[in-house]
């Protein structure tokens, strides 16, 4: 007996699901046209489900080398649903196989607004990085299409993920620090790092802290061994009242330069913020044992005090 044909979207997108997992990726194509052609026929007013219908079209062009209709299946997807992650890195990965580096940068960074642990999207930039700055030199910026501000809204999606999603995502970020550890940078690639950083202190100064905070990451994947980078970073964090993040960086920066006031002075501030009052109080006393007179720790000790009292 013949085994039943799909009859439905889900269940062509279902047997598509099971196809591209068995690398039948022509097949699984297949499959989501006819869910699309389903879906379109029915009038459905579902844009989520048509997005990923076309992501994972896409995705089956991407693993068949056919680049350019793979770009055209995200495009579609992200008119659907903008800002979605998966046709935003199966684009930047087409764009990338076709050499158009400006493009495939814009959607990387794009990525890392939404996300900025995704491994894919941090390894994808810095390789963009390295292409644009040995075609156009020190002025690549200028060859860069705009890149888009993600949405509050869109920015805060993945923490909706499912569970598993969070630690696959958790999972990449330990997996992306520890890669990073592991190099030791060029000489080439501590210039660069030095020319993101002060990027980075550029865009602090206009108030980009977002902005600022990708330029940090950046400089940080070239080279990690800078105290300053992380300091700089967590004073990001800081007014963006992201204080856990703001602890990291202010204690890698420590770990590289146990001098660094600026990074005792943040994480104390983020440790007041977190109501972790004794381990700010400790930070505070560092930081004066290295600098006795140093007036906003003198200030700060005393606010933190008459919380702990």
């Amino acid at each position: 007996m013949a085994p039943k044909l799909p009859g439905s979207v889900e269940e062509l997108r279902a047997a598509g699901n099971q196809s591209f997992r068995n690398g039948q990726f022509a097949e699984a194509a297949t499959l989501y046209s006819r869910a699309l052609r389903m879906l379109q026929a029915q009038g459905s007013l579902d844009p989520e489900k048509e997005s990923v219908l076309f992501s994972n079209r896409a995705a089956c062009h991407l693993k068949d080398g056919n680049c350019v209709d793979c770009i055209k299946d995200c495009t579609s997807a992200l008119a659907l649903v903008p800002f979605s992650m998966k046709p935003l890195l199966r684009r930047a990965s087409a764009y990338e196989a076709l050499e158009k580096y400006p493009l495939a940068y814009v959607d990387y960074v794009t990525v890392l607004q939404i996300d900025d642990s995704v491994t894919s999207a941090l390894e994808g930039s810095s390789r963009m990085t390295r292409a644009l700055m040995d075609s156009f030199g020190s002025e690549w910026r200028l060859k860069l299409p705009s890149i888009p501000l993600v949405p509050v809204s869109a920015q805060k999606r993945w923490e909706c993920l499912p569970s598993e999603n969070r630690k696959e995502t958790a999972k990449s970020k330990s997996k992306e620090t520890t890669t990073a550890k592991s190099r030791v940078p060029s000489a080439g690639d501590m210039e660069r790092a030095r020319v993101l950083k002060e990027e980075g202190n550029e865009l602090v100064k206009k108030g980009n802290h977002k902005q600022a905070i990708e330029k940090y990451s950046e400089s940080l994947w070239f080279s990690n061994v800078e105290s300053a980078t992380y300091s700089n970073r967590a004073l990001c964090h800081l007014v963006l009242k992201q204080y856990k993040e703001a602890v990291k960086d202010c204690t890698e920066a420590l770990r590289l330069d146990g001098r660094n006031v600026k990074a005792f002075y943040r994480r104390a501030q983020a440790y007041k913020a977190l109501k972790d009052y004794t381990s700010s109080f400790a930070d505070i006393n560092s930081l004066l044992q290295i600098e006795p007179r140093n007036g906003p720790a003198q200030k700060l000790r005393q606010e933190v005090n008459r919380s702990l009292n």
